[in-house]
């Protein structure tokens, strides 16, 4: 079993940085792919990003391509997400996941463990 906790969200002006980590127990979290997805109100929760079980893979969704990265310190069983030039679009809950996979996965039915979620405001 995983156990994930998010944390870091907040109220950040347009343009503006945060960065959310997402702190995992279990022994399995260095073999798993982690993801971050968001949920805004009244839409669907869709995929932000995921990370190979090592690093050495990463996919994003297009909408943060350029302005989101996602690492992870396995020896640490933390994955990130540094998000840069947010959009007042970018408001949502902010879910990390993780799932038996070693490589990135987009589809959150692929993820079998999630957090409790992370509120990101974005003010214009």
């Amino acid at each position: 079993q995983v156990q994930l906790v998010e944390s870091g969200g907040g109220l950040v002006q347009a343009g503006g940085s945060l960065s959310l980590s997402c702190a995992a127990s279990g022994r399995t979290f260095n073999s798993y792919v982690m993801g971050w997805f968001r949920q805004a109100p009244g839409k669907a929760r869709d995929f932000v990003g995921a990370i190979s079980w090592n690093g050495g893979s990463t996919s994003y969704a297009d909408s943060v391509k350029g302005r989101f990265t996602i690492s992870r310190d396995n020896a640490k069983n933390t994955v990130y997400l540094q998000m840069n030039s947010l959009k007042p679009e970018d408001t949502a809950v902010y879910y990390c996941a993780s799932g038996r996979y070693s490589s990135t996965r987009s589809s959150a039915r692929d993820y079998e463990y999630w957090g409790q979620g992370t509120q990101v405001t974005v003010s214009s």
